[in-house]
């Protein structure tokens, strides 16, 4: 399962596995407005539903949350599910594999950017310097990108320089 942060205005409030974050940012006021929850790996905002949550400390009632596992239908054609029902492990475990192998041919470098983009606006796009640290990331200039978010606040600086280093672009 990937990790999530949440931040309350600029101040980075919770970080870890979304069923140890949801709790601390639905208390926080993520319902309201007042924290975002940002997917570390995609850069995209997690939209928290409570109707996802029973039970104190919160945990999914879908799925196979300590797996990182999220029910969804599928559909494909009968020949497609007789192929899938040959493979070692079955048919979920064949498309997972099929969708990281997908992954990494897609070029894993350009993905990591693009998510730092989306985390970056998100956080930061009204911010000055946002234009120039985007330029600088998409240059491969990790010491620009710092160097454009030097006046951030500094869970926000943080988090995008933590993020540019896990991702490998620095």
């Amino acid at each position: 399962m990937t990790d999530v942060t949440a931040f309350r205005g600029p101040d980075r409030i919770a970080h870890g596995p979304l069923t140890q974050v949801a709790p601390v940012a639905l208390a926080q006021g993520a319902l309201e407005g007042a924290v975002l929850v940002l997917d570390d790996a995609t850069g995209r905002i997690v939209d928290l539903d409570p109707r996802d949550w029973d039970g104190t400390p919160l945990t999914p009632r879908r799925g196979r949350p300590k797996l990182g596992v999220i029910p969804r239908e599928v559909t494909l054609l009968q020949t497609d599910w007789d192929w899938l029902a040959t493979q070692r492990g079955g048919a979920s475990a064949t498309l997972r594999r099929l969708v990281a192998a997908a992954r990494t041919a897609e070029g894993g470098a350009a993905q990591r950017r693009d998510a730092l983009y989306r985390a970056m606006q998100v956080l930061g796009g009204d911010r000055p310097g946002f234009e120039e640290a985007t330029r600088a990331l998409y240059a491969g200039d990790a010491a620009g990108v710092a160097a454009q978010i030097a006046a951030w606040p500094a869970d926000l600086r943080t988090y995008l320089l933590e993020r540019i280093s896990a991702a490998g672009l620095g």
